[in-house]
């Protein structure tokens, strides 16, 4: 058994103490059968986070053990790319686990030693933790008012026991878009242990929505700017009962949610901001406003892969892209069919990574690398493109 407390925290890695004006691009990588390691364009990227594995039985493992195979194969294409860092990510959107796997000690002991034993066996760079979230039961997982203590002790024998490895160990964690999930973490502490936390910017409006928005916007939106909108008049109908709930609706954004963690004492240089390859789409949204903050009947699609937009919708004449230059952030409208979709393009990540670049983050991250298009003028060839300029 490995004894975690006798190895010292460090509480970031050089990682930190070597960026300057540079900052990473990291891709979440979820294998595709006709979509290999060695088509990916690795060379754009600084870290590339292999998902997801679970926690199952208290552990880190694969559901699927054929990814086993597929992580192997991604981590041999260092060779070809000896900066790239490989990590792997446990947890995501309705994974369970959590709460019980970091309730108690031993509970911990065993899920770190289980990463330790991963990580080594597939010589990896680092560790992701997306548990969405401490002490709130999203997609109805299990949560505990103490989630909030027990996510930073994890965090911390996390580090610890990332600090025995022989190779170099990034430590990350996905964290919510929106401000009261950071009321459920102890975020100054927790940031003592990470290197970064990728800050999930996208789904900041969801599919069930009954007004359309923008779900993945960079600039600062205010009330104000929604003012004599459907959106406005619903939210405006409910204010009492959040006012009841504890809860004030605040526009989500980029900007919004940067500006609330460097308030809260988050080192500016640990943020990585997120972009989404993919979109959200509304049916039966009326004119007003080419779509935007207007009511609609129901989602048109849960989401759809920016290859498919770039195929499908933006080479459609019915529909019209539009830019929002408060949100920062494009939308396409067909007034013939209806249809709001939301969603980032090249433009977009273009200006997230030249933000990111301009507030000094820790650079810029994105969901997922298979939907991006194979064709030229990729979404993360604007972002790469982006982040060298800016250096």
């Amino acid at each position: 058994m490995l004894i975690l407390a006798s190895f010292s925290i460090n509480s970031n890695s050089n990682n930190l103490k070597e960026q300057k004006d540079s900052i990473v691009v990291m891709a979440y990588y979820v294998p595709e059968k006709d979509y290999h390691p060695e088509q990916l364009p690795l060379n754009q990227l600084t870290h590339i986070i292999f998902s997801f594995t679970n926690v199952i039985d208290g552990e880190m493992k694969f559901r699927d053990e054929d990814n086993g195979g597929r992580l192997e194969q991604l981590v041999a294409q260092r060779e070809h790319y000896p900066n790239l860092k490989v990590m792997i990510a446990c947890g995501g959107w309705g994974a369970d686990g959590f709460s019980d796997m970091a309730h108690t000690a031993e509970n911990r002991r065993k899920f770190v030693e289980s990463v330790i034993e991963f990580n080594t066996k597939y010589d990896l760079d680092g560790l992701d933790i997306d548990w969405e979230y401490p002490a709130i039961p999203a997609a109805k997982t299990g949560a505990r008012p103490e989630d909030k203590q027990n996510f930073t002790l994890l965090m911390k024998e996390l580090r610890e026991g990332l600090n025995t490895l022989e190779r170099e160990q990034t430590l990350t964690f996905a964290s919510a878009g929106w401000e009261r999930y950071y009321n459920n973490v102890e975020i100054k502490e927790v940031m003592k242990y990470a290197d970064y936390m990728n800050v999930m910017t996208y789904d900041q409006i969801g599919s069930t929505s009954p007004f359309t928005g923008h779900h993945t916007a960079l600039g600062l939106i205010q009330l104000e700017h929604i003012k004599d909108t459907p959106a406005w008049d619903f939210l405006e109908s409910r204010k009492e009962e959040m006012k009841k709930e504890g809860y004030t609706f605040k526009p989500r954004s980029v900007e919004r949610i940067v500006d609330y963690c460097i308030e809260s004492g988050v080192d500016p240089k640990q943020i990585v901001i997120g972009a989404a390859f993919y979109g959200r789409a509304w049916k039966g949204v009326p004119p007003k406003e080419n779509g935007l903050y207007q009511e609609n009947s129901g989602s048109y699609i849960g989401w759809s892969g920016y290859s498919q937009i770039r195929k499908e919708f933006e080479t459609d004449n019915n529909y019209q892209r539009y830019w929002d230059p408060i949100a920062k952030a494009p939308y396409l409208y067909s007034a013939k069919d209806s249809i709001f979709i939301s969603y980032d393009d090249t433009v977009s990540v273009g200006l997230k990574t030249e933000y990111a670049l301009k507030k000094k983050l820790g650079g810029i991250m994105f969901w997922q690398l298979g939907n991006d298009t194979k064709e030229e003028n990729s979404l993360l060839k604007s972002m790469y493109d982006a982040s060298i300029k800016g250096q």
